[in-house]
């Protein structure tokens, strides 16, 4: 049977119950990372605890205890072998509060889990969307577990046989996708949204910056109508082509895409934890 980690051991997945006056339920007082799991380790973990931690800071939530976390994800890996790639989640939210937006003293939740990811092709369609990301609320840039929006926004790429979805922030810049960074070449610069734009801080994002190299420039959303290429980044796509963006066909991957894939890829398989 499944196995999760939930505060302080591991527990069958049918029993890790989580108490229904817990902050992150009853409100989204929580952070999360994901990361991509592969022969029995996660890629990447310090600097997705180094994020964690900062997001919790965010919220004003207690500093994550990232030797108990590696402990976990340990123990979550190895009581559930995977024969491909895995999806291994750190949810880490404010605990047993009153029923309302006031946090209660109890000690953060903790929960590590682990599930099979998605076969993820070399390129995929991506479509705009009508609503923006506020570059200027409390909790731009946190990894929260307030994803409603993005839940919303993701539903509507589905339903257009995309699966990423595209917006930009108030003052019409390209932002970020629901679930990844997004990076644009344009007459041979790569370009990506500064953090100031309103995106997550992505891990993959931060790599490639630093493998592959690309400029961090404000760009109107409309700039995706010119670009000679277009790729994502995030934890279980890496890099990943778009060869569609709403009705506009690309060539993808294309040259640059295609080498920032291969960079990324045997950089990452030389180190585990960049």
């Amino acid at each position: 049977m499944t196995k999760i980690w939930l505060n302080d051991g591991l527990v069958d997945h049918d029993r890790g119950f989580v108490r229904v006056d817990d902050h992150g339920l009853t409100v989204g007082d929580g952070v999360f990372e994901t990361m991509k799991a592969t022969g029995g380790r996660a890629f990447a973990m310090t600097r997705h605890l180094e994020r964690l931690t900062r997001s919790a800071r965010g919220l004003g939530l207690p500093d994550p205890d990232h030797a108990l976390i590696r402990h976990a994800c340990d123990e979550v890996l190895r009581a559930n072998p995977l024969p491909g790639a895995g999806r291994l989640r750190i949810t880490y939210t404010g605990g047993r509060s009153p029923l309302g937006s006031e946090r209660g003293d109890a000690a953060p939740t903790v929960v590590v889990a682990l599930g099979a990811a998605k076969e993820r092709g070399e390129s995929t369609a991506v479509v705009t969307v009508p609503w923006t990301r506020n570059e200027n609320a409390p909790t731009t840039g946190l990894k929260t577990t307030s994803y409603a929006d993005n839940v919303v926004m993701l539903a509507h790429a589905a339903a257009r046989g995309a699966t990423e979805a595209l917006f930009a922030n108030t003052a019409g810049n390209l932002c970020e996708g629901t679930g990844s960074n997004v990076f644009l070449v344009l007459e041979g610069r790569v370009v990506t949204p500064p953090l100031s734009a309103g995106c997550l801080a992505g891990v993959s994002r931060a790599l490639v910056l630093e493998w592959v190299g690309a400029e961090e420039v404000d760009l109107p959303l409309s700039v995706l109508a010119e670009a000679d290429e277009v790729f994502l980044t995030s934890s279980l796509r890496d890099v990943q082509g778009v060869h569609l963006v709403d009705d506009r066909a690309l060539v993808a991957p294309g040259p640059v895409t295609r080498k920032a894939m291969e960079t990324f890829a045997a950089r990452a398989a030389d180190d585990i934890d960049p």
